[in-house]
C-alpha cells in the first residue's frame, strides 16, 4: 500500500529538489492555482508573473516614496541655506535676533517666531529680545533636552508671540551653550497640526543649536 504524503512532506521534497520541474516540464502545464485577482484558475508560469507584477508595482511604490522623501529633505536644506546665510550678513551683533526670527518666517513659512535671551552684555540688557523673562521661563528652558513641538498649552514663551492668543500649536528651542540655557526660541501657527509631536525634530535641533551659535556673541 502506497503511503500517503501530506503537503508539508512535498514542499519539503521540491525543497530539496530543486530541479524537479526541470526534469518534468510537463507538469508546470498542469500545475492550477486561484488568481487573486481575477479568482480564475491560472497555470502556475501566469501566477508566479502575478506575484512578480505585484512584487514591481511595490518596488514601484517604494521607490517613489524614496524620492518624494528626497525632493522634501532637499527643499528643508536649501531653507536651511538660505536662513543660515542672512545671519552671516547680519552687520552687528544687535541685529541678529531680529534677522534670526524673520529670516525663519520667511524662510521657512512660519506665521510667527520670536525669542528671548538673557546673561547678556550690558549693552543689550535693554533690548526688546531681553525683555519680559521670569525665574520660571530659565527653568523651563533649563529643563528642555530636545525641542517642545506640539499642542499650546498657554506656555508663558508663547506669549511672547505678536497674537499669542491665535496660536494653537508651537515649538520651543532651548538656546544653550555648555554651561546652560541662555535663552528660547519660539514658533507659533494657528494652525493645530503644522506642529505636532509626531513630527521628526531632526531639523529643529539644527535650527536650535545654529541660533545658538550665532546668539552667542551677545552673552556676557
Amino acid at each position: 500500500m502506497t503511503a500517503s504524503l501530506d503537503s508539508a512532506d512535498v514542499a519539503s521534497f521540491l525543497a530539496d529538489n530543486p530541479h524537479f520541474f526541470e526534469e518534468h516540464a510537463g507538469l508546470l502545464a498542469k500545475v492550477k492555482l486561484s488568481s487573486h485577482l481575477t479568482g480564475k484558475t491560472v497555470s502556475l508560469q501566469e501566477r508566479q508573473m502575478e506575484v512578480m507584477r505585484d512584487k514591481y508595482k511595490m518596488l514601484e511604490l517604494r521607490m517613489s516614496e524614496l524620492v518624494r522623501t528626497a525632493e522634501e529633505n532637499a527643499a528643508i536644506a536649501n531653507r536651511f541655506h538660505g536662513w543660515t546665510a542672512s545671519l552671516l550678513c547680519a552687520r552687528n551683533g544687535s541685529e541678529l535676533p531680529r534677522v534670526l526670527v524673520d529670516g525663519l518666517k520667511e524662510h521657512f513659512g512660519v506665521p510667527q517666531a520670536t525669542l528671548r535671551l538673557w546673561n547678556l552684555d550690558p549693552q543689550h540688557e535693554a533690548s526688546w529680545f531681553a525683555e519680559g523673562v521670569s525665574d520660571d521661563a530659565r527653568i523651563f528652558a533649563n529643563s528642555l533636552q530636545a525641542p517642545y513641538c506640539g499642542s499650546n498649552h498657554d506656555f508663558e514663551a508663547v506669549r511672547w508671540l505678536d497674537d499669542a492668543a491665535a496660536v494653537q500649536s508651537a515649538v520651543i528651542l532651548p538656546l544653550r551653550t555648555s554651561a546652560g540655557a541662555f535663552g528660547l526660541l519660539i514658533m507659533g501657527s494657528a494652525d493645530p497640526e503644522r506642529f505636532t509631536s509626531a513630527m521628526a525634530t531632526d531639523f529643529l535641533t539644527h535650527i536650535g543649536e545654529t541660533a545658538s551659535a550665532a546668539l552667542e556673541a551677545l552673552r556676557a
